[in-house]
């Protein structure tokens, strides 16, 4: 009730999503794509206002902590994307972007339950992934259109 008359308006309201995300390869990059279709309002066909083209590398894990026998009890996933957000119809490359996520997971010796956790803070990560992208190229597109419109007005 108070930011209503101070001329505030929230970023991403009447925000234009119209992104197509062509397919990431792997089992990741279908989750990450999935879940960054979820903050643009779904899925859209490849002529789209806007292509977003991510490269996303495969999960590097590395140990965080060792027991005296010197097994793993923690582990830490890291998850790295590269983005490019780009005008569909003139090839304009509006954003480009780099992204890092990581979780901490315990590391038992039962497989299976090493493996959902693992398995537990890749999905995490590649939410955090998503919503930092996302943010990103919403901002992007946000800027993209204010700007038009204030070259529009002076016109």
């Amino acid at each position: 009730m108070l930011l209503c008359g101070c001329g505030f308006t929230p970023m991403f309201v009447g925000q234009d999503t119209d992104i197509y995300i062509p397919p990431i390869s792997g089992i990741n990059g279908i989750e990450l794509r999935n879940a960054l279709n979820g903050r643009f309002g779904g899925s859209h066909e490849s002529d789209a206002r806007y292509t977003l083209t991510v490269t996303l590398n495969e999960p590097v894990t590395q140990y965080k902590a060792l027991e005296r026998t010197g097994d793993a009890t923690w582990q830490e996933v890291l998850l790295r994307a590269s983005y490019k957000l780009s005008d569909t119809q003139t090839g304009r490359v509006i954003t480009t972007g780099n992204a890092i996520a990581s979780e901490s997971y315990t590391f038992v010796r039962y497989l299976v339950a090493s493996n959902a956790s693992y398995n537990n803070a890749v999905r995490n990560s590649l939410l955090v992934l998503a919503d930092k992208i996302s943010t990103h190229v919403l901002s992007s597109t946000h800027n993209l259109a204010v700007h038009k419109s204030d070259t529009d007005g002076q016109k």
